[in-house]
């Protein structure tokens, strides 16, 4: 069983604790934050990836049962790294390696990844932690192209009293999700796009979180005009540390509401495989 599971049926055993289990906390009223943004022809993305799209390809009507009943069904086709989503290990390599030193090449053949694909990263019940950069620096959201720091991160720690522990998920606030009504200004192509660079990178990753994530497609920090040509933090978290990424999350309800620690809940779709998967990550607070 899976370190994922094992802190969930614990916390669901009466007998393995002494206080309330998260059966109590549930039965007593939780609130819910849903951080995943809704699937629309059209929305924001990232161009390196296949864009969403959604036909109702059996319509009501089309077939009627001797009984007068039908039914309608649809045909949905997306890229893995399209909408919120979660980047598998083999999502990036460096230098032809994968997590762990393994050959990207080799272990691509076949079409699908049996070592570091999205099958591989277990459910995910935990601790999340969110940290609201522009609350903490007192704006309304980051600039374009500004690179959340070592400093900005501490400082939003400092401030919310929200230490970052081994094992938890930690979620970036930068306030560019503000954007996403607007396509263009959300990718951010020639303005660039706010969030961390190598040096918060390497801050996230020595404090062994589970997973990472951010209000923006491509979670880290990206220069005016550049696009995705380069992504240290990438490297830094999923090949050299072996940290998930969760990208395009809905922050700003989480954030206005004051929450900063809360259960987060996450799990991917089993594409076996498969380099990333679309989800609808949940923060859960007691009500």
């Amino acid at each position: 069983m899976t370190e994922g599971w094992d802190v969930t049926e614990a916390l669901l055993d009466s007998d393995v604790q002494s206080g309330p289990t998260l059966l109590d906390v549930v039965q007593r009223g939780v609130r819910i934050f849903d951080l995943g943004r809704p699937y629309e022809k059209g929305m924001p993305q990232s161009p390196n990836h296949p864009a969403y799209t959604h036909s109702l390809s059996r319509r009501h009507g089309d077939t009627v049962r001797t009984d007068g009943g039908s039914a309608a069904n649809d045909l949905i086709v997306l890229g893995t790294h399209v909408g919120t989503h979660i980047d598998a290990l083999a999502h990036v390599s460096q230098d032809g390696k994968l997590h762990g030193g393994l050959d990207a090449v080799t272990e691509q053949v076949g079409g699908r990844f049996m070592t570091g694909g999205i099958q591989d990263v277990a459910p995910m019940v935990c601790r999340g932690v969110l940290l609201d950069v522009p609350a903490a620096l007192g704006i309304e959201a980051c600039p374009p192209a500004y690179e959340i720091s070592v400093a900005d991160l501490e400082k939003a720690v400092g401030t919310q009293r929200t230490p970052v522990a081994a094992g938890d998920v930690v979620l970036i606030r930068s306030g560019w999700g503000q954007r996403w009504d607007d396509r263009e200004a959300y990718i951010g192509g020639e303005s660039g796009v706010p969030g961390v660079g190598t040096a918060g990178a390497q801050w996230l990753a020595a404090r062994g979180v589970r997973a990472v994530g951010a209000d923006t497609i491509a979670f880290e920090h990206l220069p005016a005009n550049a696009g995705h040509a380069r992504l240290p933090a990438h490297r830094i978290l999923l090949v050299e540390h072996g940290i998930n990424i969760i990208e395009t999350l809905s922050l700003e309800e989480l954030a206005a509401s004051g929450i900063r620690e809360f259960v987060f809940i996450l799990s991917p779709l089993h594409f076996v495989g498969a380099t990333g998967s679309p989800v609808r990550p949940l923060a859960v607070v007691g009500a």
